[in-house]
């Protein structure tokens, strides 16, 4: 059983009674839907065209949303439907960066997830979803896809139909009848200075003057709803404050199984960087729920299949293997305590560093985040940032060849890997619109000069601190290199929420 919506845009008259339909039987916010009518219109006036196209959750045969949230908030069930528990839902916002529909939003009364659910209280009871009750055209069709006699399988098997976003291979359950390509992809028309009634929020316009009009059709979007980016600047901040910790661990982990001695560098300050890096880094977490009382659901109701619970017990393990490194060095542990704890403390450093990579991953949504180099660049960036700290904590010391040998070449290869990435071609329509958008666009100047050109002057400093052996010389490149790493963060959590998908 599998049910879906076919929605007929060719008699839809895009009254929006389906959006007040369904803000009044589920209690929607004011400012806030789940079923909403966007306008496109193409041409030049006199000669123009409006297309209507209603939008909302999918209810995926594979629902990235589902496989994302940490807590099971999100689940399938067997009927179908992609319902949601706000019961267990901790407000993390990772369900709305795996949707590739902008289905999901903070419910501002409740602050959890929320979403069209198909009405399945209604279904249960055998009823219809309250928006194809009041539709006037009868354009909203409902049942079970999978029952070849129903009504929307003749429909859509018979009729010529399109899903949106069928590139992210989600298996939309939401078939469209008669819509403008235009309205389906959201990169397609952009949004102009003013709606017909109404100016679009600050976020949307300034995004859409990255984007391209078609010259031909002219299509651009003149009624939509706002989406925010799900995360700011705590998320950033916890790139970079992770990096740094997970980082400074991996450089005393890796010394020690080479043999090379740093002396308290490495005993004490590198796990305590670890320590505290993992410490600040729980507490932005925590700090950027929605519901942050319920912080421990992640653990006490954890889904597998999730690389935010993955996540979280990464930075538990990390923090017990640093502290326990920390100690052993305060106590003046033997050798063979830390023989032990090297090769499990250096793979907890370097899944902290990484782990985000895979998180990212699963966030369908957003094709930036997407390259499969992610991981192994974040893992770069922590040896970087890492040997940065280091550096500035190790003046006057003999730790002096190692670290500028990593600040060094941690840094260029986290500019190569950097160039590459958003120089390179892209795999997506979206991915391509986000990179130009940070190499040419509304980021450029932001990018070019402090994300690649602080990094730059970095690498040549650390580079002569290294073959002059000078630390002083290396500490200032330590200091650069967090800066021109928290700009590049900024730019890439940003831009990467920057594309419009509805």
């Amino acid at each position: 059983m599998r049910y879906g919506f076919a929605i007929d845009q060719n008699t839809c008259i895009g009254c929006h009674a389906c959006t007040v339909a369904c803000k009044t039987e589920h209690e929607v916010p004011v400012g806030q839907f789940r079923t909403w009518v966007k306008y496109v219109e193409s041409g030049e006036f006199p000669a123009t065209t409006r297309d209507f196209g209603v939008m909302r959750c999918n209810h995926c045969t594979d629902a990235p949303c589902v496989t994302i949230c940490p807590t099971q908030a999100l689940f399938k069930r067997d009927d179908g439907i992609v319902d949601f528990d706000n019961e267990r839902c901790i407000g993390c916002k990772a369900c709305m960066q795996g949707c590739p529909y902008d289905a999901i939003y903070i419910d501002a009364d409740t602050n959890t997830a929320a979403k069209c659910n198909f009405c399945a209280h209604r279904v249960d009871e055998g009823l219809e979803p309250a928006c194809v009750v009041i539709c006037p055209t009868h354009s909203i069709w409902v049942g079970d896809l999978d029952d070849p006699e129903s009504g929307i399988a003749k429909l859509v098997n018979e009729n010529p139909v399109q899903v949106r976003a069928p590139e992210q291979n989600t298996g939309p359950n939401v078939f469209y009848l008669g819509a403008d390509r235009a309205v389906l992809d959201p990169t397609a028309a952009p949004t102009g200075d003013s709606y017909i009634w109404a100016r679009p929020d600050e976020h949307r316009r300034e995004v859409s003057r990255d984007l391209p009009t078609d010259p031909v059709s002219k299509a651009r979007t003149t009624l939509n709803t706002a989406h925010p980016r799900p995360w700011g600047w705590r998320v950033t901040t916890y790139l970079w404050t992770k990096a740094v910790g997970a980082g400074a661990m991996l450089l005393a982990t890796l010394a020690h199984l080479l043999g090379i001695d740093l002396g308290g560098v490495g005993d004490i300050v590198a796990p305590a960087l670890g320590v505290a890096g993992i410490g600040i880094t729980g507490a932005l977490l925590v700090w950027d729920l929605k519901r942050p009382e319920r912080f421990l659901y992640i653990l006490l109701k954890p889904n597998p299949r999730s690389w935010m619970f993955w996540g979280a017990v990464v930075l538990g393990a990390g923090a017990a293997l640093f502290t326990a490194w920390l100690a052993a060095g305060v106590f003046g542990a033997p050798d063979v305590v830390y023989d032990w704890l090297a090769v499990p403390a250096l793979l907890a450093a370097a899944m902290t560093a990484g782990y985000t990579g895979f998180l990212f991953g699963q966030a369908e949504g957003r094709d930036l985040w997407q390259s499969p180099l992610l991981f192994w660049h974040l893992i770069v960036q922590a040896v970087m940032v890492g040997a940065g700290a280091l550096a500035l904590a190790s003046v006057g010391t003999d730790a002096a060849a190692f670290l500028l040998a990593a600040l060094t070449l941690g840094t260029l290869g986290h500019l190569l890997m950097v160039l590459f990435e958003f120089l390179g071609r892209h795999t997506s329509r979206q991915a391509a619109t986000a990179a130009h958008m940070v190499t040419h666009g509304r980021y450029a100047r932001l990018f070019w000069t402090g994300g690649i050109g602080l990094a730059a002057l970095a690498a040549a400093v650390a580079g002569a601190g290294w073959a002059a052996g000078s630390l002083l010389v290396a500490a200032v490149a330590g200091l650069l290199v967090q800066a021109a790493l928290l700009v590049y963060e900024s730019v890439f959590v940003r831009a990467g929420q920057d594309v419009p998908l509805s």
